[in-house]
């Protein structure tokens, strides 16, 4: 019992950090070496909106894999679902300092964003590691996807934030090889469909508000 109040403590700190902008990243910012070009309004306009729905997606990302952790079955699971959430902490980090560095912040929805896929997350958990993992293989193949579309969409002199998504990229789609690895279950159209339809909503929000 004492350890199970434990980690809903811990899980409420994190909570609170990634809500608050107090996440701090392990891994040095990839872009921090990269110079930072003169983008005209319009630009770094699109850019902060670009920006601002891969920070939104960390949120998520945070959420639902806090409540696969709480509902994981296995230590196992529970280890490979907290160690991918550490990855994304520093995406959160990097993503959260290039808003600032564009001048622009969050999605007022990010807490909603928050408290829906913690429930997503939980109930995934519920179904059984094999669904779990293989939800987070389905969750970061469309990640990877919607990465490789902002790298287009990107304004072209917007290297420092092409090099935060790079890295982004590279960690996702290995995410999704280690929940395959760990027994994960392929998920089938009609779920992958509904999750696309889900991702749109929340993209498509965050990049106007």
């Amino acid at each position: 019992m004492a350890d199970a109040i434990d980690q809903w403590i811990l899980g409420v700190d994190r909570a609170l950090k990634t809500l608050t902008g107090g996440v701090v990243a392990n891994r040095p910012n990839p872009s921090q070496a990269t110079p930072e070009n003169n983008l005209s309004p319009a630009e770094k306009s699109h850019a902060a909106a670009l920006m601002r729905v891969n920070h939104t997606g960390e949120i998520c990302a945070q959420a639902l894999y806090e409540g696969q952790a709480l509902t994981a079955d296995s230590d196992t699971a529970r280890k490979t679902l907290r160690d991918a959430a550490q990855e994304e902490r520093d995406h959160l980090a990097w993503c959260a300092e290039r808003l600032q560095e564009l001048d622009a912040r969050g999605s007022v929805f990010d807490p909603l964003f928050y408290g829906a896929s913690f429930v997503m997350g939980a109930l995934t958990g519920l179904a059984g590691d094999r669904v779990s993992l293989g939800f987070v293989e389905a969750t970061e193949e469309q990640v990877v996807a919607h990465l490789d579309r902002h790298m287009q969409a990107l304004p072209t002199a917007d290297h420092k934030s092409r090099d935060i998504i790079k890295q982004m990229r590279r960690d996702e789609a290995r995410h999704a090889e280690q929940a395959m690895a760990q027994g994960g279950e392929p998920l089938g159209t009609p779920a992958k469909g509904l999750m696309a339809m889900v991702s749109k909503v929340m993209t498509e929000t965050a990049y106007r508000i």
